[in-house]
């Protein structure tokens, strides 16, 4: 049913309309709505105010994976996930690599980039000769709104025109690099390219002799330039198992590894570990995850192939693991002053800055690839992860606590299904 004003509407007049037209005024529909507002008033406010025609809270666990050695510093990294196993493998995989070194991150760029996209009908030399006179009006017409972020480090560091006429028939960019500080600086940057078009477009007015007409004004949530990298290393006689040697063990990680890097089909379920713990630390921290996403599987797919983000190698007797990535992050602006959790989660960090939050989630993301790797080439990836997922399976089933401790007793020896936890108590 079609409504007209619906954001004009009180919380509780939006409610009311929904039960009426989707759910038939049933009050359980409105009991799973209230039961999730927050009992302070002033915090349920705040909350309300992140989005739009909010109605209630959706929650998601957070979580703690302690043991993380990185640089030789020791972190507890926050984690907001709803998948069984996840924060349970990056602890695990933590707590492996503690006495073999850590995990060593280091930061490869820091630029992000944004453009202004228009169209030209006139000559292109006209417009290299045009951009040439004008760049520095341009520089001086953003001078303002540069000032706070040049005080912190950051700024515009560099502008340049591109011609894109091979591609798309009068189009060209105005690409410009940033480096943001501790701000993810979305805002700062869409403000940047805003005001730079705007300056752009009168000056071409009075100048050009062709039509120059802006499209838009945003910057790019692709930064193959803003990038980290965290890696592990070790003997390779200390990935000894009980199953294999060392040197075996390895092999089968690395054959494991390259499979991801060339089969399109594995990387992106490859990938996709990777963002289990990369995602749940942006979470955590109150960051973009959407951003964080698609930035990783451009990048991925940068050669023109999508392979894999990590990769393995052996080496003068020693095993080698390694994660790169792009990514932009922020411990400043959006939601970080705001959300009582955000700001727990920096705090636990220890206040990192971007640069330090950047390595972290880098390493979060290589702990939770090296668990899932190492699960697949030895028990198989259903066995933990299942197990973590009975609790799931027996609260679906509503199971009494004696039913409880048979399945957690029963499960001990035996691979978890839902077909299974049934059939043993039925029997």
């Amino acid at each position: 049913m079609q409504i007209n004003g619906f954001s004009k509407l009180s919380k509780k007049e939006k409610i009311n309309w929904l039960l009426k037209t989707y759910f038939q005024q049933q009050p359980e529909a409105e009991k799973i709505l209230t039961q999730y507002w927050h009992s302070d008033e002033e915090l349920q406010k705040l909350h309300d105010g992140f989005i739009e025609n909010t109605l209630s809270n959706f929650y998601l666990p957070y979580g703690i994976a302690p043991n993380f050695k990185i640089n030789n510093r020791l972190y507890a990294i926050p984690m907001v996930i709803e998948e069984s196993s996840v924060v349970a493998a990056a602890a695990k995989a933590a707590k492996f690599w503690l006495d073999k070194g850590g995990f060593t991150t280091e930061i490869l760029g820091l630029t992000k980039t944004g453009h202004i996209h228009f169209l030209y009908n006139g000559h292109t030399q006209e417009l290299i000769q045009f951009f040439r006179e004008n760049r520095s009006k341009l520089l001086s017409a953003i001078a303002p709104l540069e000032e706070n972020m040049k005080k912190r480090g950051g700024g515009v560091k560099d502008i340049d025109l591109i011609d894109k006429t091979d591609q798309i028939e009068h189009y060209y960019q105005i690409e410009f690099k940033f480096e943001t500080a501790d701000a993810m600086g979305a805002n700062f940057i869409n403000s940047v390219l805003e005001e730079a078009a705007e300056k752009l477009e009168k000056l071409a007015q009075s100048q050009l002799t062709g039509q120059l007409t802006i499209l838009m004004s945003i910057l790019s949530n692709f930064t193959p330039d803003c990038r980290v990298k965290a890696m592990v290393k070790c003997p390779v006689e200390a990935l000894e198992t009980t199953a294999m040697t060392g040197k075996l063990y390895a092999e089968k990680f690395i054959t494991a590894i390259k499979v991801a890097e060339k089969e399109p089909y594995r990387a992106v379920t490859h990938n996709k570990g990777i963002m289990n713990g990369v995602d749940a630390v942006v979470l955590a921290t109150g960051n973009d995850f959407r951003a964080v996403e698609a930035n990783a599987h451009a990048y991925a797919a940068i050669s023109g192939q999508y392979t894999s983000l990590s990769h393995a190698k052996i080496e003068d007797n020693h095993f080698y693991f390694w994660l790169e990535m792009p990514l932009a992050v922020g411990t400043i602006g959006g939601i970080a002053g705001l959300h009582p959790l955000v700001k727990f989660s920096l705090q636990l960090l220890q206040n990192p800055s971007a640069k330090e939050l950047m390595q972290i989630i880098a390493a979060a993301g290589l702990a939770q690839n090296f668990a899932a790797v190492n699960s697949l080439i030895t028990d198989g990836i259903q066995k933990g992860h299942m197990k973590m997922h009975l609790n799931n399976l027996l609260n679906f089933i509503k199971a009494d606590e004696k039913e409880r401790q048979v399945a957690y007793a029963y499960f001990q020896n035996n691979k978890v299904s839902f077909a299974a936890l049934k059939k043993l108590l039925n029997r």
